[in-house]
């Protein structure tokens, strides 16, 4: 049996925590980037407002919907559970098609999705639907809000004009943090 340097082992030491816990900090920053975004898709329920056409009806709660293969985990949830926004209970749903997602009033369009973003985002034109993805060009495709990760920061842009065209008000407060697409 073959008997490591001091080195050698030092190197092993490191192989190994690099291999084993890397994964896990990966998992943590993944985890603690879907909390941040989780806590920017409430607030935006707080600072958009939306034409009461928007709802099903006047009881109608605040709905925040997911399309396609979902990040979030319960973290989404556990942001909203129990929170009422101008009289509107919030709820969370999860949608696999976009004809589904139309009587939502925010939708997350997961990075799984980038490719058909622009086909989503075109489906809910003319609604007052606020359409929010990651991916780097989602405002260009007609996206309303992106969240975008940079080195453990998320990033807000947003494409006031978009939001406007889909009867949507948005508060200055929330202007002011974000990126303007001009």
């Amino acid at each position: 049996m073959a008997i490591l340097s001091k080195r050698g082992l030092l190197l092993a030491a490191w192989m190994l925590t690099f291999y084993v816990l890397a994964p896990a900090r990966a998992e943590l920053e993944s985890s603690r980037e879907y909390s941040l975004k989780a806590a920017f898709l409430y607030n935006f329920c707080q600072f958009i407002e939306w034409p009461d056409t928007a709802f099903a009806g006047r009881g109608a709660p605040l709905v925040i919907g997911v399309l396609g293969d979902d990040p979030f985990g319960s973290l989404l949830e556990e942001t909203v559970e129990g929170e009422v926004v101008r009289g509107r209970r919030l709820r969370v749903e999860r949608y696999r098609r976009v004809e589904d997602a139309r009587r939502c009033q925010i939708l997350f369009i997961c990075g799984s999705e980038g490719k058909r973003s622009g086909a989503i985002v075109a489906a809910l034109r003319g609604r007052s639907v606020v359409t929010v993805g990651e991916t780097a060009d989602f405002l260009e495709q007609g996206g309303m809000i992106a969240l975008l990760s940079d080195q453990n920061r998320v990033k807000l842009r947003i494409n006031p004009a978009m939001l406007r065209s889909s009867n949507l008000t948005v508060s200055s407060k929330l202007l002011r943090v974000a990126d303007l697409q001009r």
